[in-house]
């Protein structure tokens, strides 16, 4: 396994991308990190970051890794006017690594003109949100080049230390993350639905999740959305449209594969329900969180939930 002795770019200082970052610079790593609101990013700084004007200042970095919105977002700050893999001088990075939600056909463009350009290219899509990467349980799921993913495998560890899972070549990554994705939606409606049966019965909410929780059921996932499913905390993590596309992603590839889904293509539908009812409510509710799909369920069971102001952990409390 190689030293972390590279000098790493970092592009995007959002929700997700300043908290990765941060865990780098904490680690010691010489970084620079471009966002383009600067301001959002200059403090990372006062760990020993180097805060640059422009993704161009990127180019002669060893290791790039960027975390950004889009695949158009990705295709922009790498190949755009003065991006960083056509830098000044013709100066660009030795590896360039993808951490953001992109789907695989423009993941295997970059990837082509990556290859054109002799940079090395690893997807590694990451399982998780803000929360979850300070407190130390991040994970990612990782493909491209075995020498290449060798080479940044302990910055991906620093980032992700609950798990770094090196699938092969291309874009195995990217099908994994929408595999994850659906099952994501299966999740989050299912543990919806026995939730709500629960309460119909007289069951407290926060009483039959810590139930679960405990038991072999339990996961990171149902600890962390306890908290919003007991209280009805709708701050967004993850919204009912994105999930839907990636639901439609999984199910198109399993037509392609010849694999039934039927429980996934139950809960898709589920799923479009709720947003087609929250919209009607107020069009704004598809931006809230994913984890308002519970509410749409207890109407279904003719009941309205109210928050119950019990404060449950989520597990993602901060780890230095």
């Amino acid at each position: 396994m190689s030293n972390m002795n590279h000098t790493i770019g970092w592009i995007g200082a959002g929700r997700m991308g300043y908290p990765m970052a941060e865990r780098l610079a904490k680690a010691g790593c010489d970084i620079r990190v471009w966002n383009r609101t600067r301001a959002k990013a200059e403090p990372l700084s006062e760990n020993g970051a180097k805060i640059v004007d422009g993704v161009g200042e990127l180019g002669d970095v060893e290791i790039l890794f960027t975390m950004v919105s889009t695949g158009k977002d990705l295709k922009q700050v790498l190949f755009g006017e003065g991006g960083a893999a056509t830098g000044a001088g013709g100066a660009k990075p030795k590896i360039v690594v993808d951490c953001s939600s992109v789907g695989s056909d423009e993941s295997e463009e970059v990837r082509g003109q990556l290859d054109g350009l002799g940079v090395g290219y690893i997807a590694s899509p990451v399982s998780g949100n803000g929360k979850a990467v300070k407190a130390g349980v991040l994970s990612t799921v990782t493909s491209g080049p075995k020498d290449a993913f060798e080479t940044v495998q302990p910055y991906l560890e620093t980032i992700a230390p609950r798990g770094v899972a090196y699938v092969g070549e291309g874009e195995l990554a990217r099908f994994c993350k929408i595999a994850h994705n659906v099952m994501l939606g299966v999740v989050i409606q299912n543990l919806s639905e026995i939730t709500v049966l629960a309460e119909k019965a007289g069951v407290p909410r926060h009483a039959f999740l810590n139930f679960i929780n405990d038991s072999v059921m339990g996961s990171p996932f149902t600890r962390y959305k306890s908290n919003a499913l007991a209280n009805l905390d709708w701050t967004t993590t993850f919204t009912p449209p994105l999930l839907l596309k990636d639901m439609d992603l999984g199910l198109a590839e399993a037509r392609a594969l010849g694999v039934p889904m039927p429980v996934a293509a139950a809960t898709r539908q589920a799923v479009q329900h709720h947003a087609g009812r929250v919209a009607k409510i107020d069009p704004a509710n598809l931006e809230r969180d994913f984890g308002m799909l519970i509410e749409t369920v207890a109407d279904g069971a003719g009941i309205t939930l109210e928050p119950e102001n019990v404060p449950i952990p989520t597990g993602l409390e901060p780890k230095d």
